[in-house]
């Protein structure tokens, strides 16, 4: 069983700056596909970023620019970096690992960006 722990989370001006970091428990060589979702208030779960084992990574449209996902292999652990935080980036965070056909989901970290 994949075990996935998200951290970083919290309250942030907006403006400013974050980072979240997702803490896998086993190498993320075995891993397909590492990727961040969001959460908002009375919202569906929403695709954010995602990074392959190669280090390739794809962004929800509207995010790109402003998100940067990146891997760390040696930590076992991927990282979320988020600039320029807007009220609307105010969410739970998740990260999913793929690892063949199972799929494994932290707990979440919330976000909460005050104007």
């Amino acid at each position: 069983q994949v075990q996935l722990v998200e951290s970083g989370g919290g309250l942030v001006q907006a403006g400013g700056s974050l980072t979240l970091s997702c803490a896998i428990s086993e190498s993320l060589t075995n891993i397909n596909v590492m990727s961040w979702y969001r959460q908002a208030p009375g919202k569906s779960r929403q695709f954010v970023a995602n990074i392959t084992p190669g280090g390739s990574t794809n962004y929800k449209n509207s995010l790109e620019g402003r998100f940067t996902v990146s891997r760390d292999n040696a930590e076992n652990t991927i990282h979320l970096q988020i600039h320029r935080l807007q009220p609307d980036d105010t969410a739970v965070y998740y990260c999913k690992a793929i690892q063949g056909v199972e799929e494994y989901w932290g707990q979440g970290t919330q976000v909460t960006v005050s104007s």
